[in-house]
């Protein structure tokens, strides 16, 4: 299976997938590797089908059928879609969202030299602007196709890339790509796997009495041996997390050193 990958402004996509093309051989396609093909496909600058995008929306659907296309025509390609909405157009594909607290990426763009159309004056002010930015792109995608971009029901795996290097996302997700193609060759269902770390739950490095506490619990692993199997049930707001029950797990998890803990929302 292809792989789409999306998910929050500053969460880590273009870092992955430069890795994953790097380091694994996979090809990515971008929006903006997209637009380069329609655009020669139709013998024009990617200047001037820009400039056909901002009068016409029908070269959205151009964009939306031209992933459909490449992700059909590919099936014995590793690739990679770096994408808003191709989670929805490659349709045989694991579908990933990369999640990350605001703050987090606020601090992540504000560092980041990404030239003078995106620039940040504080971590304040990339914050605001990062909600906005989330705000207005939530709704377009409900007015243009009627889909809840946001909805973690839409992907195969919400991973969680605030505290943890890209190099373990990868593997992570590999690890998750492999289990769901075989849940699938075995007729199984697909589902939803989100996984956050500890410390994304406000539970960081554990002393004293809280460590005695939960030193001594059993901990079942999952299937990777990276979390462990009882859920834990969170409340989503936004991009941020909530424990509602599980925390003795989520404390076990960080006092074993695991990377993450596997959620379910309420």
């Amino acid at each position: 299976m292809h792989i789409t990958l999306t998910g929050n402004l500053g969460s880590g996509k273009s870092t992955i997938c430069r890795l994953l093309k790097g380091n694994y051989g996979y090809e990515i396609f971008s929006t903006g590797t997209i637009q380069r093909k329609i655009a020669d496909d139709m013998g024009l600058t990617v200047l001037e089908l820009n400039k056909l995008m901002c009068t016409d929306k029908k070269y959205d659907n151009l964009i939306d059928d031209t992933t459909t296309r490449i992700a059909k025509e590919n099936t014995d390609r590793d690739l990679v879609f770096d994408s808003r909405l191709a989670w929805h157009f490659a349709e045989a594909s694991f579908k990933v969202f990369l999640s990350v607290s605001l703050d987090v990426a606020a601090a992540r763009v504000l560092n980041d030299d990404r030239g003078s159309v995106e620039s940040y004056s504080s971590l304040q002010d990339a914050m605001e602007q990062l909600k906005l930015r989330a705000e207005t792109e939530d709704k377009r995608y409900k007015e243009l196709y009627q889909l809840d971009y946001f909805n973690f029901d839409n992907y195969n795996l919400i991973l969680d890339s605030t505290y943890n290097k890209p190099e373990t996302l990868i593997e992570v997700m590999l690890e998750e790509k492999k289990l769901h193609e075989a849940a699938i060759a075995a007729g199984k269902p697909e589902r939803t796997k989100i996984l956050v770390s500890p410390k994304r739950l406000g539970v960081e490095e554990l002393t004293g009495e809280e460590l005695k506490k939960v030193s001594g619990m059993t901990l079942t692993l999952g299937e990777t041996g990276r979390y462990p199997e009882k859920k834990v049930q969170i409340r989503k707001n936004g991009q941020t997390f909530k424990i509602v029950a599980g925390e003795d797990v989520v404390k076990a998890a960080a006092a074993a050193g695991l990377t993450f803990v596997q959620c379910e929302l309420v």
